[in-house]
């Protein structure tokens, strides 16, 4: 299957341990497509309008650019944002599927000069433990509390 698709600038590629299990959390939880894949090497290229990530089947005979052993949780120290229209969908796909939350929905306000940006906003590790924080827009406001 392949979808018409504006590569990013920058697109993560995940090792993980199953490939299957993680198009299962991908697609159906999180709601990303495949742009396009190659079964026969463990590989699915991601979108979901315009975040973009691939996923590459960990094979200890194929080449991996690896920096140390994998060890889960995979991706310690980072989290990916991916921006939604609305995190609703995702979260009741989650709870029917009986998936944990790493971090329940909150709204959060992030200061970007003089303004500050919202998101509402929660957290979820995927099947490697790669953190994924799914945000949808808040919008703007003036810096609370920030003199003149």
């Amino acid at each position: 299957m392949t979808i018409t698709l504006t590569r990013a600038k920058l697109v993560p590629e995940l090792v993980v341990a199953d490939l299957g299990l993680s198009l299962r959390f991908w697609i159906g939880l999180i709601g990303f497509r495949i742009a396009y894949d190659r079964p026969e090497n463990g590989f699915a290229y991601l979108d979901l309008g315009g975040a973009q990530v691939m996923l590459d089947q960990y094979n200890p005979s194929a080449r991996h650019w690896l920096t140390g052993p994998m060890e889960r949780p995979f991706g310690r120290g980072i989290n990916f944002q991916i921006e939604v229209a609305a995190v609703e969908p995702a979260l009741a796909r989650l709870e029917a599927a009986g998936w944990p939350l790493f971090m329940a929905v909150e709204d959060a306000w992030y200061r970007a000069g003089d303004v500050e940006v919202g998101q509402r906003q929660f957290l979820v590790q995927d099947p490697d433990g790669y953190l994924l924080r799914l945000g949808a827009k808040l919008g703007e406001r003036a810096v609370v509390g920030k003199g003149s």
